[in-house]
């Protein structure tokens, strides 16, 4: 199972053509569940666990792996299942989120699977606001859910969002933005939430979407109304990269592709991490990238590109 990574260096060249790889897994019973490869560095058996006073319920124990003490998380418990049992025959999905690195307890990996995002889906209308699904996607006839680990790992210790005093100029910002909005698409509710919750408390009027595919007819929609750019109305694009239908690199390209968009500024704020980012920002057009998340860098990011001509 270790060596169940061994290419994901190579598989890099996936990012940006609207592909992306799971990593499937099962908790407790027979549904499966997936998470992107680029989020994983490490699959191993279920380490010796070392129980810690006052951890989070969910923690199972920490992990002292490669010379890292690493949190480990019962992702049954998490999202609302039953505790995982009988550590010494599951295995720990070693991830990396939000610049923080992270074991979660699984009771079984599987394999990998190549999919393309356009077959990926947001979770089914009705699944309620406390399921923890981003979305769904089908293989071997099959329903495979994918996970929102940012909204898990949010619930064990929340981000702050406000931005320290002396960051930006809040009045320069609006004098900047002007009568336009501030466009952001993430398909975590958490992660749109917190940028909203930032940007919002700097008097920045924001107008949010689900997926890229949204952002991108929305965009097409407004541009429509507009003489020239698509720019008159919307000041900044903020995108996730990991979304359902369409991804926040194809969308960029989508964007600087079309006359009526290409004017507009993207900033790219993602979880993901590895050096293929900073080379796709290039390759697709992208202004900026920023990983998740810090609200000062956020609003730094912000307040240069609604100054960018």
């Amino acid at each position: 199972m270790a060596g169940i990574l061994d290419s994901v260096n190579q598989r890099t060249q996936l990012v940006g053509q609207n592909r992306l790889e799971l990593l499937l897994f099962k908790l407790n019973g027979r549904q499966r569940y997936g998470i992107n490869v680029f989020k994983v560095r490490e699959v191993l058996q279920c380490p010796p666990l070392t129980v810690m006073p006052r951890l989070n319920s969910y923690v199972k124990g920490i992990a002292h792996i490669r010379g890292q003490t690493i949190s480990v998380i019962d992702m049954s418990l998490a999202t609302g299942g039953r505790p995982i049992k009988k550590l010494e025959d599951c295995f720990i999905i070693i991830t990396e989120y939000n610049r923080t690195i992270q074991g979660f307890l699984v009771d079984s990996v599987e394999r990998i699977v190549n999919l393309n995002w356009g077959s990926v889906m947001p979770p089914p209308k009705g699944s309620g606001r406390f399921n923890y699904l981003t979305a769904v996607t089908e293989i071997d006839n099959e329903l495979i859910e994918i996970l929102d680990v940012e909204k898990i790992l949010e619930e064990i210790a929340p981000s702050s969002t406000i931005v320290s005093d002396g960051i930006v100029t809040d009045t320069e910002m609006q004098s900047d933005l002007g009568d336009r909005i501030i466009l952001i698409t993430d398909d975590s509710s958490v992660a749109r939430n917190q940028v909203k919750r930032a940007l919002e408390g700097l008097g920045l009027p924001i107008e949010a979407k689900k997926n890229g595919k949204e952002a991108l007819d929305y965009l097409v929609e407004v541009a429509a109304s507009c003489e020239h750019s698509v720019t008159e109305k919307i000041g900044l694009l903020i995108s996730d990269v990991e979304m359902p239908e369409m991804d926040g690199y194809t969308l960029t390209a989508e964007v600087k592709s079309r006359p009526k968009l290409a004017d507009l500024h993207v900033i790219l704020h993602t979880s993901l991490s590895g050096v293929f980012n900073h080379a796709m920002v290039e390759k697709v057009g992208a202004d900026d990238f920023i990983a998740k998340f810090n609200p000062d860098e956020l609003a730094g990011a912000v307040q240069k590109w609604l100054h960018t001509d």
